[in-house]
């Protein structure tokens, strides 16, 4: 099997950007892809870079709307899974969301981001409910998909809880800025959730340079012994390939031993302390 994660920048023209997505989607399936992830808000301005909006909630659109739908036709036509990040908008609350759709076009749910962080240019309580779609795990015909939506990777409860649901791969749609962090820290937060829970982590990355923000790329990928499998550049717009081995999942110390170790009548009252 072999995923593909889009790192791709973007105009002020959400429509142009949502046609270079497709024409990315369709190289990547047309290239052998069977999973194709996109990176955080891939199709439009990264908006919570800027502090106290006027009307935020004027940007987002609705899951299904015209956006899924496309992508859904371009699913349907080759046969591949798609995970999306969109901006949501449902009823009078916004979400910063994940539909993943299936290789007939459906969609089989929305991640919506838990964990809402507001810190310089990252305003994202402004802009983001807290999500309250669990931490879903989906079935497709090329494995059970989880997602972690940028900041959700942060927390150790959200990733192992995906992995109790069966989570094989678990993408992770970001908008990572260069200099945010320490160098190679994401890389090191997600080969130990990858060990630790015995899956793949797949981080997709936005790049360009913004108002605000230069958004770093470097997208990866690991396995689940915790090892980085493919990584793309910094600052270049890119499809990373890599082939995966749904064996390894199995085979994994998180399978073998971790997890079935875990003595979870402990643990709620150690994780309820504040």
């Amino acid at each position: 099997m072999q995923i593909a994660l889009i790192q791709q920048s973007c105009s002020t023209d959400k429509s142009q950007n949502i046609e270079k997505g497709l024409q990315n989607a369709r190289q990547a399936a047309k290239s052998g892809a069977d999973i194709i992830c996109f990176s955080e808000l891939a199709f439009e301005p990264f908006y919570p870079q800027f502090n106290n909006p006027e009307n935020p909630i004027s940007n987002a659109e609705p899951i299904p709307g015209s956006t899924t739908q496309a992508f859904s036709e371009l699913a349907k036509e080759f046969g591949v899974v798609l995970i999306l990040n969109l901006y949501e908008k449902a009823g009078d609350k916004a979400y910063d969301s994940s539909p993943v759709i299936n290789t007939d076009g459906s969609i089989l749910g929305t991640t919506r981001m838990v964990h809402i962080t507001d810190y310089a240019c990252f305003h994202e309580q402004q802009y983001y409910t807290p999500g309250d779609s669990g931490a879903p795990v989906y079935e497709t015909p090329f494995g059970n998909i989880g997602v972690a939506i940028c900041y959700d990777r942060h927390y150790p409860e959200y990733m192992r809880a995906l992995a109790l649901a069966g989570a094989d791969i678990v993408f992770v749609p970001q908008a990572g800025a260069v200099g945010e962090w320490p160098e190679g820290l994401y890389q090191s937060e997600l080969r130990t959730a990858a060990f630790q829970n015995g899956y793949f982590t797949a981080l997709c990355n936005r790049v360009g340079n913004e108002p605000k923000l230069t958004f770093a790329g470097e997208s990866f990928v690991c396995n689940p012994s915790g090892e980085v499998i493919a990584e793309a550049k910094g600052g270049t717009e890119e499809i990373l390939y890599c082939s995966i081995d749904l064996d390894e999942v199995s085979q994994s110390h998180a399978k073998k031993l971790f997890l079935g170790d875990r003595r979870p009548e402990l643990y709620g009252s150690w994780l309820n302390r504040k």
